[in-house]
């Protein structure tokens, strides 16, 4: 019976620290898959989609000054060219997309 418990113990810690895992990831394949294409794998909007609709690199002293709820707002709602992602992303993958897009500026 122990060894039962132990056994469920020891497979809810492995699970939550692969969701753990998982979810700090996250941040970083959505930015693959939904932004790149045009904000470039470094955020330097080198791509040509990017540099064809002049979007400004991570390091841009506007995008720099923008706080996290604007960088949100903008994710969720759109601007210009950019779609909103509101109906296609959750609240917890846009605030990871916007962490990790932030991090390519260091």
């Amino acid at each position: 019976m122990r060894k039962s418990i132990r056994s469920h113990v020891a497979l809810a810690a492995i699970l939550s620290m692969a969701g753990a895992v998982s979810f700090a990831q996250s941040g970083d394949a959505t930015y693959k898959s939904k932004c790149a294409m045009c904000h470039g794998a470094t955020g330097m909007a080198d791509t040509g989609a990017g540099k064809s609709m002049k979007v400004r690199p991570v390091n841009d002293p506007d995008v720099k000054k923008m706080t996290e709820a604007e960088m949100i707002a903008l994710t969720k709602n759109g601007k210009a060219k950019m779609p909103a992602f509101k109906d296609k992303l959750s609240d917890d993958q846009i605030k990871a997309v916007v962490d990790y897009y932030v991090s390519l500026a260091k």
